[in-house]
């Protein structure tokens, strides 16, 4: 049996604000260890036995970070699938299933969520196996996981009657999220486990069973799949069918209701790190409760979990509180209210405000830019162009550059001229003239632009040529 990874690495992790934002989602942060939850799930199963490469499903703009993820681990991915729209986790792995499919017509999918911890991974693998058996004989199997308290986040499954193969029972019912009391109950009854989200099934009998509870996602996503096309080293599902695909997740769609559906109980150290909280519960603490990561400074400070990104954060006489610092935000919360983070979300979005967006420093495929000062017709920023990346040809209607080379070389066509820059000399990028930036040295660039003029947007860009294909 060969098995493929189906890693599911779309949504924006608003619940983590201020690290996690819509263009740097927590699945692409390293939020555990020094390596992101991508990078993370896709090592959890590499080079393991009847395990091919992994298939990514992520969207349009996470697709350069996600390929460079997985490049700096060494997996070079069956496939990166982008979905065009978010339509919930049943068209997204439906697509995954009609793409793998046409590759190999036994395909066993395992569905994985690109955000999830789990800490045991040779009891993981082993319920994989469990799984494995029932899965050959046509079973949709999901792992449950073994409650380690009344947690009223997650939904749950009851257990039913135990299945042909060991360690793996019928599934009697999906349970929506419960209050604490249910829950308690839920834990106390021992047949109850929290719905992960994670998935073994054959790609052939998934498709069968959406076909017959969810018709119109099955034949948007057939559509969707069969007219794709290659961007690069990305899939591109066609557009048009896949935004007019219903939006529904796996539960709903189809596990609820096929009477093909077990549960393989896995007690693996799991969490889907789904708040704040969660992510101090997995993180390593001192031996005052306290998980900290960055310039940090405590003094009398208990069961809290401080965070620093790009300054020291000094925290005194305090104890269970969440405390974040980016470069543009901080959040300081009490560890019990860390749902309310969605509530600043929705009001950056009410007060159309970005730093819910991205942040200062933003990636793009050739490198990244981190803005410094911005005020009144101009704008500093710091840029950080890869060996060989190579910036689009492009003009600008409303605005000049002022380019200053840091260290290592920069290529620069302005108009019909190219210059070559070194360490300490500069160039002027008038208003409406062509031009493009690269970097044809073996070490990173590091240059600083200054914008001036009358409108400084990014959506102030007329691209000519551009060797990523963006629009």
């Amino acid at each position: 049996m060969k098995i493929y990874p189906v890693i599911l690495s779309g949504g924006s992790g608003t619940r983590l604000w201020p690290l996690s934002r819509a263009v740097l989602p927590k699945q692409l942060l390293p939020l555990v260890s020094d390596r992101t939850m991508l990078q993370e799930t896709a090592l959890r199963l590499h080079d393991r036995q009847h395990i091919q490469a992994p298939l990514v499903v992520c969207g349009n703009d996470h697709r350069f970070l996600a390929a460079e993820q997985m490049r700096e681990i060494g997996i070079e991915p069956l496939g990166i699938l982008l979905e065009p729209v978010g339509r919930n986790t049943a068209p997204a792995v439906a697509a995954a299933a009609h793409y793998l499919r046409a590759i190999d017509p036994a395909a066993v999918m395992l569905v994985l969520p690109a955000d999830h911890v789990i800490n045991n991974v040779d009891a993981f693998n082993a319920a994989i196996n469990h799984a494995a058996a029932m899965v050959e004989q046509g079973a949709l199997a999901t792992f449950g996981i073994v409650p380690t308290g009344p947690e009223t986040g997650y939904g749950y499954i009851r257990s039913g009657a135990a299945a042909a193969a060991p360690h793996c029972y019928t599934v009697d019912s999906f349970v929506e999220k419960p209050d604490r009391a249910t829950a308690q109950s839920f834990v106390e009854a021992g047949n109850y486990y929290w719905n992960s989200g994670m998935f073994l099934f054959r790609a052939d009998v998934y498709l069968a069973e959406l076909q017959k509870f969810a018709p119109a996602i099955a034949e948007a996503t057939a559509t969707a799949v069969g007219k794709d096309y290659r961007d690069l080293d990305f899939c591109r599902l066609d557009e048009a069918s896949f935004t007019a695909c219903p939006s529904d997740s796996i539960d709903y769609a189809v596990m609820e209701h096929t009477k093909h559906a077990i549960v393989v109980p896995a007690d693996i150290g799991w969490s889907d790190v789904g708040s704040w909280s969660a992510l101090w519960e997995v993180q390593q603490q001192d031996g005052h409760g306290n998980a900290t990561r960055g310039d940090v400074y405590l003094d009398d400070v208990s069961g809290s979990l401080v965070r620093a990104e790009s300054r020291i954060v000094a925290v005194i006489g305090v104890k269970d509180l969440v405390v974040v610092e980016t470069n543009d935000a901080v959040l300081v919360a009490h560890k019990d209210q860390v749902q309310r983070v969605k509530n600043v979300v929705d009001h950056l979005k009410t007060k159309q405000r970005t730093e819910h967006l991205h942040h200062t420093k933003v990636y793009r495929p050739w490198g990244c830019y981190e803005g410094i000062d911005i005020g009144d017709r101009f704008q500093v920023k710091r840029i950080t162009v890869n060996p060989g990346g190579k910036l689009s040809l492009q003009m600008h209607h409303h605005r000049a550059e002022h380019w200053i080379v840091v260290s290592g070389t920069a290529s620069v066509t302005c108009g019909d001229k190219v210059t070559l820059l070194t360490e300490n000399e500069s160039t002027y990028i008038p208003i409406g003239m062509t031009h493009r930036l690269e970097n044809p040295g073996k070490l990173p660039l590091h240059l600083i632009e200054v914008q001036s003029g009358s409108y400084l947007g990014e959506d102030d860009i007329v691209r000519f040529e551009d060797v990523y294909q963006r629009a």
